[in-house]
């Protein structure tokens, strides 16, 4: 009875790192909770072992005084023999607990392959990319980043850049040609001032042309769809259905930028309409958040990091934000978004299956080792 609660105490501490670090409790959510109380009948089941190993009892009670014992005509060591038993054991215990767990129906959110088709890049290039704290400055580490994460999108991903200084233009349409995309960064030239709602319209606007957005009223300050003479805007404006934030898995937009927008339209207001139509943007930040001076051509500024404003853009579009202190650090947050585009979260997925399987297997390997080693199934 003792070893069979050791057993089970190791198995319940032995759950969070199976899940990933996570409590079970917390990591699944169940559609049938009230079947787990059929967990109580482990012990039940523990119990009716006992009882029906009871005849062996004795030789057990033998082989603890013995240094050799014979199993099917093998002789070997009494301690390997009992180490051997309790193999079996845990794998059945394991294996009822599973199939119990799958009465209740868990269910999960997974992350699974995309079907991401267009990303854009939106790069701030204003004058404070002359900033040294990326080395040799961030427009150049900005570059040499960029141009790494484009060679690792798949083939099939079409990538697009975006430039935004006091207004934002399309250096580079999307396209699959990873060689256009290395020379359009490459003619980057900076610009005063920042206009990170204009590149983000464009940015957005690029990845939906059919979306029904009136790029020139937003620029204006007028409604965002409003009752214009083109009539395909006007018909795609009128059948506009908001979707879930983050829900469009076809498209995306990279933001590099250190947050500080001085013209252009409300940076709110764009965000909201990439939200509404599920485009998620993940934002990079660079630079500090105490800011440095840069002096060029007879004036100078103070250029600092605004997190809280990239952190909301990302938020907003359930996206993520991430900082690049460094250089490295940039480069490494590069070859992260690379991986984190490939996936997405999905709804809550029934994964019944999985724990029948487990429990399954479980049984299957318990008692084929049952009869390897001792000739019987329990």
């Amino acid at each position: 009875m003792n070893e069979l609660s050791q057993l089970w105490s190791s198995l319940q501490s032995s759950l969070p790192t199976i899940l990933g670090g996570q409590s079970w409790a917390t990591w699944i959510s169940w559609q049938w909770p009230r079947m787990l109380w059929l967990l109580g009948l482990i012990p039940v089941l523990a119990l009716a072992y006992i009882w029906l190993t009871t005849r062996r009892q004795r030789r057990a009670q033998r082989w603890s005084q013995l240094e050799f014992v014979e199993v099917d005509g093998q002789r070997t060591s009494a301690a390997t023999t009992r180490r051997r038993e309790r193999i079996p054991r845990l794998l059945w215990l394991l294996a009822f607990v599973a199939l119990i767990l799958a009465l209740g129906r868990p269910q999960a959110v997974i992350p699974l392959p995309t079907r991401l088709e267009s990303v854009i890049l939106a790069m701030d290039v204003s004058g404070s990319m002359r900033a040294t704290d990326l080395k040799p400055n961030r427009i150049a580490a900005a570059q040499t980043a960029a141009k790494a994460f484009i060679e690792d999108q798949p083939d099939h991903v079409k990538i697009g850049i975006v430039a935004i200084a006091g207004t934002a233009a399309v250096t580079q349409s999307p396209t699959r040609n990873r060689e256009e995309l290395v020379q359009a960064l490459d003619r980057i030239q900076l610009q005063r001032g920042t206009a990170i709602g204009s590149g983000l319209l464009i940015s957005l606007v690029t990845l939906m042309p059919h979306s029904g957005i009136d790029t020139d009223a937003i620029m204006n300050g007028q409604s965002a769809t409003p009752a214009v003479p083109n009539a395909a805007r006007k018909a795609a404006a009128e059948t506009f259905k908001p979707v879930p934030p983050g829900s469009n898995s076809q498209a995306a937009i990279v933001l590099l930028s250190d947050g500080q927008s001085n013209t252009g339209p409300e940076v709110d207001k764009v965000v909201a309409l990439a939200a509404e139509r599920g485009v998620r943007i993940f934002t990079v930040g660079m630079g500090t958040t105490e800011g440095i001076t840069l002096s060029a051509d007879g004036w100078s500024m103070r250029v600092r990091l605004d997190e809280q404003a990239l952190r909301k853009i990302a938020e907003t579009t359930d996206g993520d934000y991430f900082r690049a202190a460094n250089t490295k650090e940039l480069n490494e947050i590069y070859r992260g978004l690379s991986r984190q585009l490939t996936f997405e979260k999905q709804h809550l997925t029934e994964i019944t299956s999985l724990f029948v399987a487990v429990g399954a297997l479980a049984m299957v390997v318990a008692a084929m080792l049952s009869m390897l080693w001792f000739g019987r199934i329990l």
